[in-house]
């Protein structure tokens, strides 16, 4: 009688570990961002901060994000970062080292610089950005500290 117990109970849990498990075709529970611009608003660029200095700072730079198009930015850096567009219109929080920020809808050709860092600069369709007149930041172009 015990045997049997444990044959059935060893079944149920085979069971449970399949149906919950990982079958194909399903759906990531979180955003997985996707690089490139195709496909119209579904899809979300991802720019990665790599901490190189000037319009080195951000990859790709400039990107090409389509009007209305979501970009996100992935801090591969060692220290934090927190991104806005030149006219103001967005920013993202802090990110973290290792972190992804949240989603920011661009809406043309826009420039952006890291807030804490005003030497790393990038942009979108054509605009790179320019870091401030005489930089003297960490992650300037020509800065030696970068």
């Amino acid at each position: 009688m015990q045997r049997g117990l444990t044959i059935g109970a060893t079944l149920t849990a085979a069971l449970v570990a399949i149906s919950c498990g990982g079958g194909g075709g399903s759906t990531p529970t979180s955003p997985s961002p996707s690089a490139g611009g195709g496909g119209g608003g579904s899809s979300v660029v991802t720019i990665t901060i790599t901490g190189k200095n000037g319009t080195l700072a951000f990859d790709p730079n400039p990107a090409t994000v389509p009007a209305g198009q979501v970009v996100v930015y992935k801090n591969n850096d060692v220290v934090t970062h927190h991104i806005m567009l030149d006219d103001g219109s967005a920013q993202t929080a802090d990110i973290a080292p290792g972190a992804t920020s949240g989603q920011i809808a661009i809406g043309g050709n826009k420039s952006y610089h890291c807030v804490i860092h005003p030497g790393m600069v990038g942009g979108f369709n054509g605009s790179v950005g320019d870091p401030p007149p005489n930089c003297s930041y960490q992650y300037c172009a020509g800065y030696g500290g970068g």
